[in-house]
């Protein structure tokens, strides 16, 4: 019943994930096109759910099609837009479709969106997601005290930024996050090694929970300018900057730069994740300019 990603945890093999934005419409050809790149080149492919606020297939559907195709899916899950009796329905589904990765995030608040008129529920948090699905995966119902249909077998994981500057709050969180069922960490996009391994060394490896650490393809220093300035957390070095300004193909210098992150960082923790937002094709690329290849 474990996911092949828990598996190859489970063994401290390294692992490679690699994250994919679901349709903005109702045909999944073309991002199913982009997964098939990925397939036999990472663990599992993790499936955005309203990432940034944005309106895309739901992550269910997508996360589903991709298991059909042979590709093992990590669900993303946000607490922003369902109520807890239609998150408890997702995480059933899930499972009854044979998703076992589910990641738990809160959610970006909507106004980072593009229909900012929208309402956020928020009824739970990543960490009463967590909580749900430890009781469903023990086999207890929200009210009835056991369920009648089996329990779940959902493979867990939580999100994290090592760059947090308040690492007194980053540790209280992420041993709620533990004790919550999370299997795995996550993390969101890390620009400097340094906060990579006071992280592990600090709060994961303590805690004894894998940590795949985010890699995140910078196209141009456009680019890069425009997710310090509206992405939360992210803080790209000037060193960074600096090799994205002065390079002549700006891409090829930002593919060399994921590829350098992602080689120290599996030295680091227990995997990469690697996000290229609508650049996914370009990910074989980097696995392979990092020198990376798959254990089991």
């Amino acid at each position: 019943m474990k996911s092949k990603l828990q598996q190859t945890l489970e063994k401290k093999s390294k692992v490679i994930t690699a994250e994919l934005m679901p349709p903005r419409g109702g045909s999944p050809i073309r991002s199913l096109k982009i997964a098939q790149l990925l397939k036999d080149k990472v663990h599992a492919v993790n499936i955005t759910d309203g990432s940034r606020a944005v309106m895309r297939m739901c992550s269910l559907a997508m996360s589903k099609l991709l298991l059909e195709n042979g590709i093992e899916p990590v669900m993303q899950i946000s607490c922003r837009d369902r109520n807890k009796i239609a998150l408890q329905s997702d995480i059933l589904g899930a499972n009854a479709l044979g998703i076992r990765n589910i990641l738990c995030i809160t959610g970006d608040s909507v106004k980072a969106g593009d229909q900012q008129n929208a309402k956020a529920v928020h009824e739970f948090e990543s960490v009463k997601l967590l909580q749900q699905i430890q009781a469903f995966n023990e086999g207890i119902d929200p009210t009835l005290g056991e369920l009648s249909d089996k329990k779940t077998f959902i493979f867990a994981g939580a999100a994290a930024d090592p760059s947090c500057r308040n690492q007194r709050s980053l540790e209280n969180r992420m041993r709620k996050k533990k004790e919550a069922g999370a299997g795995f960490i996550q993390t969101q996009m890390v620009m400097e090694k340094e906060n990579l391994i006071e992280f592990c060394e600090k709060i994961s490896n303590p805690l004894e929970i894998p940590v795949i650490a985010g890699v995140f393809l910078l196209k141009s220093y456009k680019n890069a300018l425009f997710i310090n300035k509206y992405v939360p957390g992210a803080n790209i070095p000037e060193n960074i900057l600096n090799r994205l300004k002065d390079a002549k193909d700006p891409l090829q210098e930002g593919i060399k730069i994921a590829a350098e992150q992602a080689h120290d960082f599996m030295n680091i923790a227990n995997g990469v994740h690697l996000m290229a937002v609508k650049a996914e094709h370009l990910i074989p690329e980097i696995i392979e300019k990092a020198d990376l290849s798959l254990e089991y």
